[in-house]
């Protein structure tokens, strides 16, 4: 077995794998056991109680952070001319329709989301194999297909994150930066934890919200008190 670092023993010293801590003192710890020299991403992770098999258990769904997610989002909107003003001047990274289909035929996905206008989705669905797979492909659920290009691009720009749950019934999240002070992470844990709790199936039998962890990109995960979230 190799012998611990320096760093690892300083966050067993701190850190107590088998404790359930209160969402205001899990992001405290996570503050003092994150010891990467790179400004690290934290990361949510729930544990729900459905069968994402059955359609009426697939949750899905967006949240803004209220401290924003701390890393810049790069933003492509595909709509018609009329639209290329608006998307300008919220803040869109790239602004156009067939020209940027076609670097994406060609292997162009260097974007982090795509907004697109109701009536180009025919042209966006030509790349649907390739948006797809990479999690860009445009959606009215999360926003991603509006005729409010303007407000699109701003909510995502401010912190707007979708998140979906996986087959096992784990939804994974980045909430924000280890920079980010204590309360901010707070207040983005909240928020995001709101957003998968109001999505509970009216028809789900059993526990729905069975447990949450928190951490970031290379620190332990810290067990939060559900009781926390579902009390609020």
């Amino acid at each position: 077995m190799s012998k611990l670092t320096k760093n690892q023993k300083a966050v067993l010293a701190k850190y107590d794998k088998t404790q359930v801590y209160s969402v205001s003192e899990a992001c405290a710890l996570l503050k003092e056991i994150t010891y990467t020299k790179f400004d690290a991403s934290v990361e949510i992770t729930t544990n729900l109680g459905v069968d994402p098999r059955k359609a009426n258990q697939m949750i899905r769904g967006v949240v803004t952070l209220p401290a924003g997610t701390g890393k810049v989002t790069r933003v492509l909107v595909l709509c018609t001319p009329d639209k290329e003003a608006e998307a300008k001047e919220a803040g869109a990274d790239y602004v156009g329709l067939d020209e940027y289909i076609t670097k994406i035929k060609e292997g162009w996905t260097d974007v982090d989301v795509i907004i697109c206008t109701p009536s180009v989705m025919a042209k966006v669905g030509q790349i649907g194999r390739i948006l797809g797979p990479r999690g860009l492909m445009p959606n009215p659920k999360t926003g991603t297909v509006t005729m409010e290009i303007g407000n699109a691009v701003k909510d995502v720009k401010g912190g707007k994150i979708d998140f979906k749950v996986d087959k096992t019934g784990i939804i994974h999240a980045a909430i924000g930066k280890a920079s980010f002070t204590a309360e901010q992470i707070e207040a983005n844990a909240r928020a995001f934890v709101g957003a998968v709790l109001k999505l509970k199936p009216q028809t789900l039998k059993g526990t729905y919200f069975k447990g949450c962890t928190l951490c970031t990109t290379m620190s332990p995960a810290i067990k939060l008190d559900i009781k926390g979230f579902t009390a609020e």
